[in-house]
Formats: C-alpha cells, structure tokens, sequence
C-alpha cells in the first residue's frame, strides 16, 4: 500500500471515529460515571468487536448484510434494540446506570470490568452499518497486486487505533468535565440526555437500508 493512501485512509478514520456515536457515548458514560480506567474496559471491547467486524467484512459478510434482506434486518433489529435497552436503562437511572459496576470488591469488580468489556463488543458487533461500511471503504484502498491479506490487516489495526484514540480524547474531556456533574440533579439531566441519545441512534439505526449510504 501507497504511503499517500495510507495517510488518507488515516484522514478518514479518524473522522469516523471522532464522529460521535454509540462506541464514544458509551465511553463518556461509563467515563463520568466510573472514571477513565474502568471506561476502558468498555472501549477494549468496542476495539475487540471492530476487529470481529472487520475480519466478518473480509469474509464477505458485507455482501451478504447488502443482498440478504432477512439476515439485514435480524442484525439490525438486534443492533437497534440494544442501543434502546442502554438509553431505556441510563434515561431511568437514578444516579448512574453503570455505577454498580465499579463499587462493588473482588469478585464483583471482576465481573464488572467483564460487563463493561461486554457492553462495548455488543455495540460493535451489532451494529450492521459497521460491517457494510468497512466492505465498502476498505477495497478503496487496498492494492489488487499487493498482499491483500496484510492491507486488510494494516487498515483494520489503523482504524481501530483511531478508535481508541477518539475514546480516549472523549474519556479524557469527560473527565475534565466531570465537576460538572457532582450534583445529583445534573446527573440525572445528564442520564435523560444521553439515554434519549441512546434511544435515537437505536430508532435510526431501525431506518437503515440494506445498502451502503
């Protein structure tokens, strides 16, 4: 792969990544109400779920998401439910939907740490928009000549590093930010707001078409 495709591969990604969305929301949720280390946890399992996602698109998978209206639609349903559990979930807590996560010792804090992993791979795995996008953009750039499958690797291991970036700018500002929630009150305007986010990126997602926008 050309040095200059590359560094515009990298240009893309790193917008992508940086646009807000369910990975970064939930990064900035388990952030404000865990602390950075544990928001980690999560944005590890969104990294895990897009190298699954990407290694699903080189399989042809995203073919099949495009021309399978029934395995489209399971996925989507899927994708779409979950985001709307996690705004259901953040909109009626009190304090912190994931607050229980970080408090409890031992064995607890495991499982927790297990739960926040979970929760960032779900949000990749079943995103359908994910597969269908990394069949369509990743051919852009590879070189039919060259090693396909160490470009597919080389471009899969850059976005995923941008994705970790971006969680970490947004769990960073999170934390700069997080005086700002301290009261109960503002935690709660806070849960309404990212909840009914949640709730709308799952509603959207339910508009998706079996086809690359």
């Amino acid at each position: 792969m050309e040095l200059s495709n590359w560094l515009v591969f990298c240009g893309v990604a790193l917008v992508v990544t940086f646009s807000p969305g369910p990975g970064v929301l939930l990064a900035i949720s388990n952030s404000l109400a865990l602390g950075p280390r544990r928001a980690l946890f999560s944005s590890i399992g969104n990294a895990v779920g897009l190298i699954a996602v990407s290694s699903v698109a080189m399989l042809g998978m995203g073919v099949v998401l495009a021309t399978s209206a029934m395995a489209f639609m399971a996925l989507k349903v899927a994708g779409a439910g979950y985001l709307i559990y996690l705004g259901i979930k953040q909109w009626r807590s009190k304090g912190s939907s994931f607050a229980d996560l970080g408090d409890a010792p031992g064995a607890g804090a495991e499982r927790g740490k297990w739960r926040l992993f979970g929760q960032g791979l779900t949000v990749a795995l079943t995103n359908p928009k994910a597969i269908l996008f990394f069949s369509a953009l990743f051919p852009q750039f590879i070189t039919p000549n060259g090693p396909v499958f160490a470009q597919f690797a080389g471009l899969t291991a850059t976005f995923v590093s941008c994705a970790i970036l971006a969680h970490a700018f947004y769990v960073l500002l999170a934390r700069a930010l997080k005086s700002q929630f301290r009261s109960q009150k503002r935690m709660r305007l806070f849960n309404y707001a990212t909840g009914a986010v949640f709730i709308g990126l799952g509603l959207s997602m339910l508009r998706l078409r079996n086809r690359v926008a």
